[in-house]
């Protein structure tokens, strides 16, 4: 079975547990582009609580295709985003493991938000060992293929309670706070548990 999704900056939790059940997630590459979402911005937990990080991008993009969205980088969004990792993560047990290869990602200054999703979203899933197939979209298709979910907007900023229908949040130790986080960038839970990482993402299946 296949799974049909877009791609997001620093995917959370709840993105990899809609898709890990599939054998190949194809990656929405011809959508228009629509704001405020998870596509150019993910949420981390920092000292002062749950902050949104968002990448800047270059002119309109009404009807922009995804893959042709340019980031912004006359905006010092790089360093900003990294300090604010820094800040949130440095003391999480595994940062130092992880964090050489998210920096070098990130400051590589790709000239396209779908690229460095797709860089990021890859080093992401390398270090939680999966192992499903990632294929992209050549067209745009309202109706995917049959034997294909469509996944599309399912993990929606602006429409949380949604992601309730096929993710429950497995709580665990976070840098900051007494209150647990729900649902972060999915590197919050990888710096916080490491290898153990992988286990704590779970998902209901879904009815199709």
């Amino acid at each position: 079975m296949n799974c049909l999704i877009e791609l997001h900056y620093l995917p959370s939790i709840a993105w990899f547990a809609a898709t890990q059940a599939y054998d190949t997630i194809v990656l929405e590459k011809h959508e228009h582009f629509i704001k405020q979402t998870y596509r150019s911005r993910c949420r981390i937990v920092t000292s002062q609580g749950v902050q949104e990080l968002t990448v800047p991008l270059t002119g309109k993009h009404g009807k922009t295709i995804i893959k042709d969205i340019q980031l912004d980088h006359s905006q010092k969004w790089v360093n900003n985003h990294w300090r604010s990792i820094v800040s949130a993560y440095n003391n999480a047990p595994f940062f130092e493991y992880y964090s050489d290869a998210l920096r070098a990602a990130l400051y590589k200054e790709h000239k396209f938000l779908y690229d460095l999703n797709l860089e990021l979203l890859t080093i992401c899933r390398g270090w939680l060992k999966l192992t499903n197939t990632i294929t992209e979209t050549l067209s745009y298709e309202k109706t995917p293929q049959t034997g294909t979910a469509d996944l599309r907007n399912l993990v929606n900023a602006k429409k949380p309670a949604d992601c309730e229908k096929f993710f429950k949040p497995v709580p665990y130790t976070q840098v900051f706070g007494h209150m647990f986080a729900e649902n972060m960038s999915v590197i919050d839970l990888i710096f916080c548990e490491g290898p153990n990482a992988r286990q704590l993402i779970t998902s209901r299946p879904r009815t199709e």
